[in-house]
């Protein structure tokens, strides 16, 4: 089995979410199929279905997560020590040379990846590209209205 790069954040988080579906979802869904059978007819029992449906939901997502993290690998970007190079888990401040625009990403897994809160995954074009890198180096994206050129202005481990 191959492992799942993943922040230390990354993994708190989706063992939130696993403890959040086992200790109040799953029983809720149990309690909603429970009151839904006590109606009678389970055969044209609205109720019961969409119980039933949640209820698998629930336990896919449970296994999804167990999955992940049985085959993850927790990383702590504050205890990687790259010799300034960009890797799994740094977050890289960068200039782009056309318009000077500055932006800021930290390389995560595929699980924590926002662009909105500037958290990109590992296997996007960018991170890719930067990967490798080091401060003061550039960097070549092929974006969708073309290549862009990115200078790493700085690369920090938090």
């Amino acid at each position: 089995m191959t492992t799942l790069p993943i922040t230390k954040r990354g993994a708190e988080k989706l063992k939130a979410e696993l403890h959040q579906l086992k200790t109040v979802e799953r029983p809720a869904v149990i309690a909603a199929i429970a009151e839904a059978r006590a109606q009678g007819d389970l055969s044209e029992n609205a109720e019961y279905d969409a119980a039933k449906d949640r209820q698998g939901f629930v336990e896919g997502r449970i296994q999804e997560i167990e999955g992940k993290l049985s085959a993850a690998q927790v990383i702590d970007p504050t205890e990687v020590n790259a010799g300034g190079k960009v890797v799994f888990g740094s977050t890289v401040a960068l200039e782009e040379e056309i318009s000077g625009e500055q932006v800021s990403y930290q390389i995560v897994g595929e699980d924590e990846a926002d662009l909105k809160l500037g958290l990109i995954n590992v296997s996007s074009p960018i991170a890719r590209a930067l990967i490798g890198k080091e401060e003061g180096d550039t960097a070549e994206v092929q974006a969708p209205g073309g290549v862009k050129r990115y200078e790493i202005v700085s690369v920090s481990y938090r």
